[in-house]
């Protein structure tokens, strides 16, 4: 039976391989950091610069948080061997709740094992067919899913485009619940969310607000709260969802943070909250000196909006592309996957580790560099990023004048 679908299987990867669309993963053996010892499933390691993590803050590798983990693998265990209700539920879980709700101004928090675990329980556990749920088109793949699950009636409304949103929650009257949801950052453009106008609508229309603010957490807003604190609406959101796998320290781990009675109905009824074993121990600790470390002190977020600005207008200068905007995520253009992709593996050659974003994580013919800041990397780091754009750039030029030399006739003559 399994000859049939293997040839099936091959086919469709062949398909993606010709489209250029295939995605190979590149190997790590250091650290996650601004510099990384990495290199090509066939080519051997080398020390290059990493401008693609999420590691926005540059805490994935701080001797505070790794010490935080060490610690409370020898004083709770390596992993709880169970979910929270039944017998998964340390201290470190309710300290690191209590520590979320104050730190983004809720009034509860559940921890998940992740962003998208907690995206995936909050719309059903929430919303039944009477409802509505109101969804950005440039949402998540968590939000996207979690939205599927659900039996709620679905809208999707433009990229942030509040007349096409007023439209939907006005075909969405009828509903006993309305829920607008949005990312706080979208992820593949570095755009926010308008924020203000949205929950200026959601008043207006009678529905709730919930953010994604994976993107943003540890590192926008005055106290670096996210976007809701930097937009000041942070008090009319009701549901906040996150990572700790991104700013606060890279590991692993989300919640949903939000009103009182939210919190309690998904303790009793999100399913990944009941059915996935408790977040580890040390991941626990070492969030909780993350937070200390994002709360006590503004110049890491400083130095990343600082060098996400000085990158911008480096790049600018050069002549390359960039969508516009504020955040630490900048994408380079292209338009042409197969050029993105020849790009990316051009730069990790002169030293810079870069991933390129097609279709279908992007819309067709806008393929991108998806370079991210990280308040670790330094000036020079961010020089020597610029200069491996314009080197490949020049590379993937070259290449692509021999190979139309080579095809043309007489393009071989003289040539042994």
């Amino acid at each position: 039976m399994y000859s049939a679908v293997r040839n099936q299987l091959a086919g469709e990867l062949d398909e993606i391989r010709h489209a250029g669309l295939f995605k190979h993963e590149r190997r790590i053996s250091s650290p996650q950091s601004s510099s990384i010892t990495a290199g090509a499933l066939d080519a051997a390691d080398a020390r290059v610069l990493n401008f693609c993590a999420n590691n926005y803050l540059g805490l994935a590798d701080h001797p505070d948080i790794i010490a935080s983990a060490k610690t409370a693998l020898d004083e709770r265990g390596f992993g709880m061997a169970s979910v929270r209700f039944i017998c998964g539920t340390q201290d470190l879980h309710l300290e690191l709740e209590a520590r979320v709700s104050q730190f983004l101004g809720t009034e509860d928090t559940i921890l998940f094992s992740s962003c998208f675990d907690a995206n995936g329980g909050v719309f059903e556990s929430l919303l039944g067919a009477e409802d509505a749920v109101i969804s950005d088109s440039l949402n998540h793949a968590s939000i996207i899913d979690g939205i599927r699950l659900s039996k709620a009636q679905r809208f999707r409304y433009a990229n942030r485009d509040l007349a096409d949103l007023e439209t939907k929650l006005q075909e969405a009257a009828g509903a006993r619940r309305r829920l607008i949801v949005t990312d706080g950052v979208f992820s593949m453009d570095g755009y926010l969310a308008p924020l203000e106008a949205i929950c200026d609508l959601a008043e207006r229309y009678d529905a709730m607000v919930m953010v994604d603010d994976s993107h943003a957490v540890g590192f926008m807003g005055p106290t670096g709260a996210g976007t809701p604190e930097h937009a000041g609406v942070a008090h009319r959101v009701d549901i906040f969802t996150g990572t700790f796998g991104k700013a606060l320290g890279g590991a692993a781990g989300g919640y949903v943070a939000a009103r009182a009675e939210i919190v309690a109905l998904l303790r009793q009824r999100a399913r990944p909250y009941l059915f996935s074993n408790s977040l580890a121990p040390s991941i626990v600790a070492a969030t909780l000196t993350a937070l200390d470390l994002v709360q006590n002190s503004g110049d890491l977020r400083e130095t990343l909006t600082a060098n996400a600005a000085l990158f911008r207008r480096r790049m600018s200068e050069e002549g390359f592309e960039l969508l516009d905007g504020e955040h630490a995520i900048i994408p380079v253009m292209f338009g042409d996957a197969v050029l993105a992709a020849r790009t990316a593996d051009a730069m990790l050659a002169h030293g810079v580790f870069v991933t390129a974003f097609s279709y279908p994580v992007v819309p067709k013919g806008a393929a991108r560099i998806r370079v991210q800041l990280s308040a670790a990397h330094t000036d020079e780091d961010i020089e020597a990023c610029v200069q491996a754009f314009i080197a490949a750039r020049s590379d993937v030029a070259g290449a692509a004048e021999d190979s139309a030399n080579a095809g043309a006739p007489g393009a071989h003559v003289g040539r042994g």
